[in-house]
């Protein structure tokens, strides 16, 4: 799991976990001080390996496109079949024919093959460099087309477009948004060095923009997917920083007195909670995310450790993590601050809360039976589910669309990330050459 600096540590020696988030607000780096540096691309190989199928799989055949203009950099039918594939909703079949968009199709055929849907298409080169990528989804039973699009990309974001194929076909067989062009942001940790990246949902296009000898923990993407705001150690102590992903540029946002940790965002991306040690425990407080704030405005004033804040989708309520129960348990305030009221009961104890973008539930982690594991809490009706079983956990984050939860375990002596959707039917494991990989974000769909 995430090695920690512990507050007060005379030799800087990591302690093996971040078991608790309670322990991540006093940590504090021991060491000579860091430094952070920007980055390029990783050329690391991630191995993912997808267990499990949906309640019902959709059948749907997906033909080869034509290609005019010679050979491409990304074969966009592969990226489409295995985007459906892993998300467990479809069965897909390979016809073994290519059609262009246009072509007439063999629905006969195609249903005797056991299609419900079918997919054609076509990538043509400009005379620009760029590629023109048009499809159709047709209905097989009812010989109809249910729709199509055109899509005009560069060389660099083929990748890109197979994505958003498989996100309108997601959508249009579905009715669910489709969350395959969305990215995720993480850290690595190999050897001395630690690395922000950021890489498609599936954990390929690994970008990274942040590399640094010191600890990096709690990133958090903004709401407009433009921004990552997270906590460095490289000053001696921990540190929110915001990072603008288009240019580079990094501003320390939060770095008072002590710890400064756990940045959350505000739906409308102008504001961090935050939790700060300014004025003796950890305590929630609100900040400018655009830096330069000197009063950032206190939410909680407790007698106990507040921390791991997270806003309700509507930006009404803040849910976050406390001991002033006696035990660790997530509560909720109102986004201005004032009485806290308790979420979590089931456990001993329970902490990082994050609540689905359509505000119905909350992940957290869970101690039962020793075990740490990802709970799922119906915030209607109070019922719970667990969806991991390592006992290891931690970190939960939910997929824009509130279908998928991406996790942080440890297996095998190494710290590896799962995407499990909220039935728990479907996994996704993904494991990297990068080394340990951990402190998973997912971030929001793209504009």
């Amino acid at each position: 799991m995430i090695d920690i600096l512990l507050a007060g540590s005379a030799t800087g020696r990591m302690a093996p976990s971040r078991r608790s988030a309670l322990l991540r607000l006093l940590a504090a780096a021991a060491a000579a001080p860091g430094f952070a540096a920007t980055g390029g691309n990783v050329f690391a190989q991630v191995r993912i390996d997808v267990s499990g199928v949906g309640a019902s799989q959709y059948p749907i055949a997906i033909a080869g496109f034509t290609v005019d203009g010679g050979p491409t950099s990304q074969d966009v039918v592969a990226i489409v079949r295995s985007d459906l594939e892993r998300s467990g909703a479809f069965r897909v079949i390979d016809p073994k024919v290519t059609l262009g968009e246009t072509a007439s199709v063999n629905f006969p055929e195609i249903r005797a093959a056991g299609a419900d849907a079918i997919v054609t298409g076509s990538v043509m080169r400009l005379a620009d460099g760029r590629y023109d990528i048009r499809y159709r989804l047709s209905d097989v039973v009812k010989q109809n087309l249910i729709g199509g699009e055109s899509l005009v990309v560069g060389r660099d974001d083929l990748r890109y477009a197979g994505h958003r194929v498989a996100d309108y076909i997601y959508e249009k067989l579905t009715g669910i948004k489709g969350i395959f062009s969305t990215r995720i942001a993480f850290i690595s940790k190999q050897g001395p060095r630690y690395r922000l990246h950021i890489a498609d949902w599936d954990g390929e296009n690994i970008q990274t923009p942040l590399t640094s000898p010191e600890p990096i923990i709690s990133p958090v993407w903004s709401p407009d997917g433009g921004r990552l705001a997270y906590v460095s150690f490289e000053s001696r102590k921990p540190v929110v920083y915001v990072h603008t992903l288009s240019n580079g540029q990094r501003m320390p946002v939060a770095n008072f007195k002590g710890s400064n940790s756990a940045p959350a965002w505000s739906p409308d991306g102008t504001r961090l909670a935050v939790a700060l040690t300014r004025d003796g425990l950890s305590q929630l407080y609100m900040i400018d995310a655009r830096g330069g704030d000197t009063s950032p405005r206190r939410l909680t004033s407790s007698s106990s450790i507040d921390t791991e804040p997270n806003f309700s989708p509507d930006g009404k309520s803040i849910y976050f993590t406390s001991d002033r129960g006696g035990s660790p348990q997530i509560y909720r305030i109102g986004a201005d601050g004032g009485d806290a009221s308790r979420v979590t009961f089931n456990s001993s104890y329970s902490v990082s809360p994050r609540v689905s973008p359509d505000g119905k539930l909350l992940a957290y982690i869970s101690r039962r039976d020793g075990r740490y594991l990802v709970s799922v809490k119906d915030l209607a009706s109070g019922n719970e589910d667990v969806l991991s079983e390592n006992g290891r956990e931690e970190a939960p984050s939910f997929a824009p669309n509130g279908k998928w939860v991406l996790y942080a375990t440890q297996a095998g002596g190494r710290d590896i990330l799962i995407a499990v959707t909220t039935d728990g039917r479907v996994k996704q494991r993904l494991t990297s050459t990068l080394g340990d990989i951990r402190e998973p974000t997912w971030g929001p769909f793209g504009k």
